[in-house]
């Protein structure tokens, strides 16, 4: 008798550990992001927000119960890395959910393979319409970025202001750059259809020599210059235009979208940034719109140890915390069911509330814009007044 009592304890623990063990998983969430190169800019502190956010939630108990577990790959901003990389995370790493990638490159690549597998995966970062396009459309794809048709007639409804008529522009050429470079040139001739665009250049993505795009452009004579050129790469290019007096030529009617005035750029630059220019960001430290905005700073700062926080974090911040918050909703982390509580799920932010439209999976995520300059607040330039412009009125 106590022979048998003893084997239906042990069996009874053989049994009962697998089902424990189980339920304690931690959910796994892959993450292909740029962390080395230029692009390493924006795409390390993205991946440290979404460590932040997983940080924080662990704290408290996680979700249904369970930890979540963020594993970061390096897509190198290059679209096959990033493919290869999302293919390892969901069949050796396991991983439930992606949430990641940078470029619109990167972006589309990686959503045909979360077509495929049938996992949810959110783009925090890249732009391009053509990510959540009719034909590129699947159940498993959503955004919490802004978009190429966003940000392109954001930017023009800025310049039209602006006394000129004779504007060119500078992009990378591809997916990103040409999408803006259409929305830009688009709305801006319909609202202010006396302009003329009088030179348009497009260097390839990755481009180092910006010299022969930039004495091209001058030779037009523009008044005003819109550019989608980003990350490290607007370092580099605004340094050599620098040098050709190539801002001084457009009385720095200039406008850099990418994210151009964000702090990382400005911070990364210090005296070599052509203060005066206008810029975007996702986020800055400095806007203090809100009294969640304001909590969520002072925490960010404290995790990065960095007085000055990185505007980048926000979008991996928020590509985390809208996962999260559609698997409480489904109550579940199966990707049918999460993809079902994704669609016009509304979602507190740092930034306000972004809703997920059901239409397009496109949640209304809007910018920062400013005019740059030198506050003696900080050693670096910030975009001042800093204006948050609405998206609504944008999206088709």
């Amino acid at each position: 008798m106590h022979r048998r009592i003893v084997l239906v304890a042990l069996l009874a623990a053989v049994l009962l550990v697998p089902l424990g063990a189980s339920a304690q998983k931690p959910i796994k969430v892959g993450m292909p992001m740029p962390l080395s190169g230029p692009a390493a800019l924006f795409g390390e502190p993205a991946s440290k927000g979404a460590q932040m956010f997983i940080d924080e939630l662990n704290a408290r108990g996680g979700v249904l119960g369970r930890k979540l577990e963020l594993i970061v790959r390096d897509s190198k901003a290059d679209a096959n890395e990033a493919v290869r990389q999302a293919r390892e995370l969901i069949l050796k790493d396991n991983v439930d959910f992606l949430v990641g990638t940078l470029t619109s490159a990167e972006g589309p690549a990686v959503s045909v393979v979360a077509k495929e597998n049938k996992i949810v995966f959110i783009a925090p970062i890249p732009k391009t319409d053509q990510l959540t396009a009719p034909d590129k459309l699947h159940p498993y794809v959503f955004r919490v970025a802004s978009t190429t048709t966003i940000e392109g007639r954001s930017a023009a409804e800025i310049v039209a202001k602006w006394p000129v008529t004779k504007v060119a522009t500078i992009s990378f050429d591809y997916a990103y750059g040409q999408d803006v470079t259409k929305a830009f040139v688009d709305h801006l001739k319909k609202i202010k259809p006396s302009v003329e665009i009088v030179d348009q250049q497009w260097p390839k993505l990755g481009e180092q020599d910006y010299n022969p795009f930039i004495n091209a452009q001058m030779a037009k004579k523009p008044e005003a210059v819109m550019s989608s050129i980003w990350g490290g790469f607007f370092v580099t290019f605004s340094k050599q235009a620098r040098a050709l007096g190539y801002f001084d030529a457009i009385k720095y009617n200039f406008i850099g979208l990418g994210e151009a005035g964000s702090p990382e750029t400005t911070k990364s630059m210090r005296d070599d940034y052509p203060v005066g220019i206008w810029g975007n960001s996702y986020d800055a430290f400095y806007w203090g719109e809100s009294a969640a905005h304001r909590d969520y700073t002072t925490r960010l700062s404290k995790y990065l140890r960095d007085e000055y926080p990185s505007s980048w974090a926000v979008q991996g911040y928020i590509g985390m915390q809208v996962l999260t918050e559609a698997i409480k909703k489904a109550n579940s982390t199966d990707s049918d069911k999460v993809a079902k509580a994704l669609l016009g799920l509304t979602v507190e932010t740092p930034v306000g509330p972004l809703t997920i439209r059901e239409k397009d999976h496109q949640a209304n995520r809007g910018q920062l814009y400013g005019k740059t300059v030198m506050d003696p607040k900080y050693p670096f330039a910030i975009m001042k007044p800093v204006t948050y412009v609405d998206p609504t009125k944008f999206m088709d």
